[in-house]
């Protein structure tokens, strides 16, 4: 009897075990089959953040590395000096060009001033010629009066002959003089026009050593500049990503010597098949599990969905005009941002790879 009842709880062990495995398979399949329907899923998806290369501006050799490898700086913090003696004698050289030229500056509008001076004292001699050429020019209206009223006395025989040749002689010096005084009226008119012309020349002169002189604090400025340049500062905020320089090191412009990542805004690209995202919107609920701690879960939420595939991005985009076409489900960049990402700022780090589920229903 108890042999047989032994052998019926055998024979129901198999059936139960059957139930419990299609039970559980069942419960499993339903929860898959919900979370499916719920959710778009991948694994082609990476944590990004902005970086900023480092790059050297001016040649030299390097004379000092202030960082060391992943090292936190902060945004305008040195982090290497190119040797800048080179840029401090242009500087130099530079400063003592304008120098220079702004005595020349000075020089020139102490010219002007002797010009302007020079011809105050012309216009001045032009009036005192003027003047004495119209008092001469009464004597010598007077002197032909008399001449012609000595004419008539002796005509009337009241006036002797010495006596009209003095008149005349008189008329005649008094003309004589009168031209001369008329010839330095003409020469001090000319001596104006001259001063006139020097004046305009120190004055042009003063505008060309001015143009001259902004040149040289040009040239002072750019130099300064460069020999900023030989200061490498951090461009952004972050940590030293990968640094490929060293002291003596000679560097040229547009070098990258290393690169800065930002550390505190991170984000994740997670690239969908196009046909997961029918029910895809802005502003989603989405789980992302980090490969390398996959007890962790990070929540976030869809930002922005590109306006194009990422084969469109390509180096070679391709061309589906050409007679051998195959179809390939293409895929579409989505950007989810980190909902609390400070929370997490151990454990994110650029190029993590991920997967993410978006909530779509």
């Amino acid at each position: 009897m108890a042999t047989d009842s032994s052998n019926w709880g055998k024979r129901l062990v198999a059936p139960l075990l059957g139930v419990v495995v299609v039970a559980t398979g069942g419960f499993y399949g339903f929860n898959a089959y919900r979370h499916n329907q719920q959710y778009e899923t991948t694994d082609n998806a990476q944590i990004e953040t902005s970086s900023a290369p480092v790059l050297a501006r001016v040649a030299g050799y390097v004379q000092a590395v202030n960082v060391s490898d992943y090292a936190s700086v902060q945004k305008g913090v040195p982090l290497l000096t190119i040797d800048p003696q080179e840029y401090q004698l242009a500087l130099q050289q530079a400063e003592a060009d304008y120098l220079q030229t702004e005595a020349d500056l000075q020089t020139a509008r102490a010219d002007l001033q002797t010009a302007q001076a020079n011809a105050r004292n012309v216009a001045q001699n032009l009036n005192v010629a003027q003047a004495s050429a119209g008092v001469q020019a009464l004597r010598r209206d007077k002197a032909r009066q008399d001449l012609q009223r000595d004419q008539n006395l002796f005509n009337d025989q009241s006036l002797t002959r010495r006596q009209l040749d003095d008149s005349r002689n008189n008329a005649d010096v008094q003309e004589r003089q009168l031209q001369t005084s008329q010839e330095q009226v003409a020469l001090a008119r000319t001596g104006q026009g001259v001063a006139g012309a020097a004046i305009a020349r120190a004055q042009a002169t003063i505008k060309k050593m001015e143009a001259v002189l902004k040149v040289k604090q040009t040239a002072i400025d750019n130099a300064r500049l460069r020999l900023s340049y030989a200061q490498v500062s951090a461009p952004i905020a972050g940590k030293i990503g990968r640094k490929s320089v060293v002291v003596g090191q000679y560097v040229q412009p547009g070098q990258n010597l290393m690169t800065v990542i930002a550390d505190s805004t991170f984000w994740v690209v997670a690239n969908f098949k196009e046909t997961q995202l029918e029910h895809m919107r802005v502003g989603q609920e989405v789980d992302i599990k980090i490969d390398a701690y996959p007890n962790l879960t990070v929540k976030g939420r869809v930002a922005s969905l590109s306006e194009a595939t990422g084969a469109r991005f390509a180096l070679l985009p391709p061309d589906n005009a050409s007679g051998n076409f195959v179809k390939i489900t293409q895929r579409v960049p989505v950007k989810i941002e980190i909902l609390n990402p400070e929370t997490y700022r151990e454990q994110l780090r650029a190029g993590l790879s991920t997967d993410v589920a978006v909530k779509v229903q």
